[in-house]
């Protein structure tokens, strides 16, 4: 058949879709290959008799049209415009627009779906070959079509262009490409389908539906930094288990975490930062026979598109439509709860892969040599570790990303973003470090986002480690590695640690006390998703990957973790009750820190992954919060987590604007140089009196301590003390008749409270 190029003289023509030749095999699937039937639109100048009037128009024989078909879709056709990019709403219809530099030719796809029960699609694909010379200005390729239904239409592009990979560049024409600027993402519907694990994605949109409601009196939680207690958590694993005890339908979605909103409120934290929620295909690692295809993608870290939830997190197989509702809902909820939301985002890679084994879904298509670093050679660089690096300093994508960014904000009115791997967004296009890189001033000084928390994980891997020296514009906040790395090793018993020690929990002077920084953009974590959780980090010292299909040879090496004596799980009740104390102090040190605490999901309960410590691929119960666990536990391990988050908020000693002073921490401590000293204890001064004496006990020895004298008519009251067991390890009123000095348990702490 032949499949010849709209081309047109005039500003519009009218054009009759038809379906493709009754001959043509029925069309299969997105979750196939998208081999759909083509509309094989021929297009021809019409004699009129006026050559002011000359017009085009698509004709298709009778006898290629679909027997039986009784729409036919009639639609006006003009070149569109160049922005916004994306699918966008204009008075004459519905506007496409894509960026590409170097494509020679872009055609417009269009599907229209039948949905059926289980959610499968439906129909042909209707191909618009842009004209060169009407539909482009610039690099933006463009078409407006009228009349075009205003929802339930998906879309994609295919797109051609030079063949040199030598020179970069990875047109495939035979793949329909996704949107960059797509709002809206279809695919499959259910999260880990096996049966539809080879879904194609397509873009969509939905301008039927009536604007969100955020009610009359809702309003942005709007905490400062330094009163945040931050919660890393994924809202699928949250709530997937049977134990939360949630209806089929909504486990695992965005409004599972909604019905789950008194529990984070009894734990007592204040924002969440959700695992990616961009649009990611969890079944990647089963396109094709490897070590790891029998893994899902549970943690999202490999996004397909920028502006779209995901939405096989809507309930019941929603959809992308849905998906977007409800995410709206589940932020609404949260703040109403006065919880903030804060969206870990993927802009170091995509979801693409690399050169050997591509997964070629949308930029790779479009322009790889534009939305990649590439080398001299015009091969990928990977500054990632996933097999590719996004471009982020060239205009184009700098300019996507703060779009993507000011969508989150505006549309569904997010809080705040954690730049996964942000180092990468430190470099060039060469993949050279810059010491002031564009995007990230970019980001710090876009007004959209100026009231957002804006965090990076200062590293890449590369092998560019910015802690302390992450250009910032005294706006971003970093997760604080070495205070992890740090806290892990005193609190182990590591030997010459208590100086760094004592550094970390005063608030990181010596990495953020520069310009107008503050020590809350010092994000202080002992645990986080990537490594072990707490429970793991006091019951292994090796990890245990081989789940994972890598032989171990995935995930770090470097823990700084102890077991306390046996590897992995044991009953041994000595080992079990110094591991709890050692997961009460690492929590105690964390939520008495100076800067901005975060704690990861299932914590607060004692969570284990069995030593796995890069569980990203386990759709389960090694990363499913169990709430039957939760509940088991409520009594002791919960309770004193959740009290002393609650103790934190109470008390503005933990959580200062500025470092602190000499006048505001005392360090009872006069032999820094002990390289065997692991022992630390420090008072916090409240200019009303209202001390607070703590002391952390490294060693395996009891420790007799002399306390300092209270503030005037003051007595100094036990609030902790993690050697005793529930209630006793947290008395929120104090125990009073605490002498004048106090005998330190073995990897023990303790919290002393002045009172009246």
């Amino acid at each position: 058949m032949l499949h010849q190029p709209l081309l047109c003289t005039s500003r519009s023509f009218h054009a009759s879709l038809f379906s493709a030749a009754a001959n043509t095999p029925k069309p299969t699937s997105l979750a196939g290959n998208l081999s759909t039937r083509h509309i094989w639109l021929k297009f021809t100048n019409q004699a009129t008799g006026s050559t002011s009037n000359n017009s085009c128009r698509g004709i298709v024989s009778e006898d290629e049209a679909v027997k039986g078909m009784e729409n036919k879709p009639s639609w006006e056709i003009s070149p569109g415009q160049t922005f916004p990019l994306g699918v966008s709403q204009v008075d004459n219809g519905v506007n496409f627009a894509i960026f590409s530099q170097h494509a020679t030719a872009v055609t417009l796809c269009l599907v229209f779906p039948e949905r059926g029960p289980i959610g499968t699609l439906d129909g042909g694909i209707i191909e618009l070959a842009l004209d060169p010379h009407l539909n482009k200005t610039g690099d933006v390729w463009h078409i407006c079509i009228e009349d075009l239904p205003r929802s339930n239409v998906l879309y994609g592009y295919r797109i051609d262009g030079p063949q040199d990979w030598g020179k970069g560049h990875r047109f495939d024409r035979s793949i329909v490409l996704v949107d960059p600027y797509a709002k809206l993402i279809e695919g499959r519907r259910h999260f880990g389908d096996i049966s539809m694990k080879l879904s194609k994605f397509l873009g969509t949109y939905d301008f039927d539906s009536l604007p969100f409601d955020w009610g009359e009196n809702y309003k942005l939680p709007n905490i400062a930094e330094k009163d945040l207690v931050i919660y890393e958590m994924n809202v699928r694993a949250f709530t997937n288990d049977e134990s939360s005890g949630l209806d089929n339908n909504i486990r695992g979605s965005y409004l599972g975490v909604i019905e789950k909103i008194p529990h984070l409120l009894e734990l007592g934290i204040n924002a969440v930062e959700l695992l990616p929620i961009f649009e990611f295909d969890e079944l990647e690692l089963q396109r094709r026979p490897n070590p790891r295809d029998h893994m899902i993608n549970t943690w999202g870290y490999s996004t397909i598109n920028f502006f779209a939830p995901m939405s096989r997190y809507a309930s019941a197989g929603g959809g992308p439509a849905n998906a977007s509702q409800e995410f709206k809902q589940m932020v609404k909820a949260l703040h109403s709860a006065g919880i903030e939301v804060i969206l870990d985002v993927v802009y170091n890679h995509t979801n693409e892969a690399d050169d050997p084994h591509p997964y070629t879904t949308s930029f790779r298509g479009i322009d790889n040599k534009v939305y990649y670093m590439l080398d001299d050679k015009g091969q990928l660089m990977n500054f990632s570790g996933c097999g590719n690096t996004l471009n982020c300093n060239h205009p184009v994508v700098m300019e996507l990303i703060l779009d993507s960014l000011r969508h989150w904000v505006t549309e569904y009115h997010v809080d705040g973003f954690r730049f996964d791997l942000a180092s990468v967004l430190c470099r060039g296009t060469d993949g050279s470090p810059l010491n002031a890189p564009p995007l990230i001033r970019a980001i710090a000084k876009d007004a959209v986002l100026s009231r957002c928390k804006i965090i990076a994980e200062p590293w890449d891997c590369g092998g560019l480690y910015l802690v302390g020296s992450f250009p910032n514009w005294d706006r971003w906040a970093e997760w604080n590695g070495i205070y992890r790395d740090d806290i892990r090793k005193f609190i182990k018993g590591d030997s010459g640690m208590k100086g760094s020690f004592a550094t970390r929990v005063s608030g990181s002077s010596d990495l953020y006390r520069v310009n107008k920084r503050r020590p809350y953009h010092s994000i202080n974590f002992v645990i986080a998703h990537d490594g072990f959780s707490l429970r793991d980090l006091v019951s292994y010292n090796f990890k245990h990957n081989e789940a994972n299909g890598e032989g171990g040879n995935d995930g770090c090496n470097d823990n700084f973790s102890w077991n306390c004596g046996l590897e992995g799980e044991t009953d041994d009740a000595s080992i079990r009750a110094l591991r709890s104390r050692q997961m009460k102090n690492f929590h105690l040190a964390l939520m008495i820190s100076q800067g901005t605490p975060m704690m990861l999901m299932g914590d607060e309960y004692g969570h284990t992954r069995h030593g796995n410590n890069n569980s990203y691929g386990h759709d389960s119960a090694i990363n499913f919060f169990l709430w039957d666990q939760l509940d088991a536990r409520k009594g002791d391990h919960f309770r004193f987590f959740s009290n002393v988050i609650k103790y934190r908020h109470a008390h503005k000693l933990f959580s200062h604007e500025n470092f602190l002073s000499e006048n505001e921490i005392t360090w009872h401590e006069d032999n820094w140089d002990n390289y065997d000293s692991k022992f630390l204890a420090f008072t916090l001064h409240d200019r009303n009196g209202e001390d607070i004496y703590l002391a952390f006990n490294a060693h395996d020895y009891f420790l007799e301590v002399s306390l300092p004298t209270p503030p005037t008519k003051r007595r100094w009251f036990r609030v902790v003390d993690t050697n005793l067991k529930s209630p006793d390890d947290f008395v929120l009123d104090g125990v009073p008749k605490v002498g004048k000095t106090y005998s330190i348990a073995p990897y023990s702490s303790i919290l002393l409270e002045a009172k009246f």
